[in-house]
């Protein structure tokens, strides 16, 4: 079993800053790309940023300059280091992992359970 658990999501006020964790567990052999979707309240799920085990990384258009992902390959983590928030912000934050499980048996997509952020004032 894999699992992945986010934290760090909360109320901030329009400007202000917040960090999200992901942290994967379980029968893991190796974790190739990991990242960040949101879910913005009545729209679909979208693209925020993925990293690379090498630490290439992808931004959407509307967080570049203000988001930044980083992640731990030793501790099987992912951050989200966002700035500068917008309500436009305001979403469920989920976090992603594309898997091979123990002896490279499976590879495919995880996803966290997700995290409220609010952006408002």
């Amino acid at each position: 079993q894999v699992q992945l658990v986010e934290s760090g999501g909360g109320l901030v006020q329009p400007g202000g800053s917040l960090r999200l964790s992901c942290v994967a567990s379980g029968s893991i052999a190796a974790i190739l790309t990991m990242g960040w979707y949101r879910q913005p309240p009545g729209k679909p799920r979208e693209l925020v940023t993925t990293i690379t085990p090498g630490g290439s990384t992808n931004y959407a258009d509307s967080v570049k300059g203000r988001f930044a992902v980083s992640r731990d390959v030793a501790k099987n983590t992912v951050y989200l280091q966002m700035n500068s928030l917008k309500p436009e912000d305001t979403a469920v934050y989920y976090c992603y992992a594309n898997i091979w499980s123990s002896a490279y048996t499976s590879l495919r997509d995880y996803w966290g359970q997700g995290t409220q952020v609010t952006v408002s004032s």
